[in-house]
């Protein structure tokens, strides 16, 4: 099964998200597909500095994987600006949600889980 990271970008105490618009749309984490010869890792850094313009410091997985689909798994990290501010580029929107507030957030169904360990370590 291939892997999709998504990145919980965290700054004081709130997280990044990102919206994808359209019909199935929903708020996320930013990230995606890891590229053959890629760890979670570098794929995480990769995706937010083409998406994001972010440098970031990947942290711990915020647990076990969810399928997205018959040939993806989802894993999502936590992580750190080392430098930069988000810039818009793949999203229709960009936020930073405080623990309080996530539950307010459409988030799109594979991210729920996270959503719900995140909170718990903000």
């Amino acid at each position: 099964m291939k892997t999709v990271v998504g990145v919980a970008v965290v700054e004081d105490g709130r997280v990044l998200a990102a919206y994808r618009p359209g019909p199935e749309g929903g708020w996320e984490f930013p990230g995606g597909k890891v590229e053959p010869g890629e760890t979670d890792e570098q794929a995480a850094v990769r995706e937010i500095r083409e998406e994001l313009d972010l440098e970031i410091k990947v942290g711990e997985s915020l647990g076990a994987g969810v399928d997205i689909s018959a040939e993806y798994r989802l894993h999502v990290y936590l992580a750190t600006v080392l430098s930069g501010d988000p810039v818009l580029r793949e999203h229709s929107e960009l936020r930073w949600f405080a623990a309080a507030e996530l539950d307010e957030a459409d988030w799109l169904v594979p991210d729920r889980p996270f959503v719900r360990e995140l909170r718990t370590r903000l």
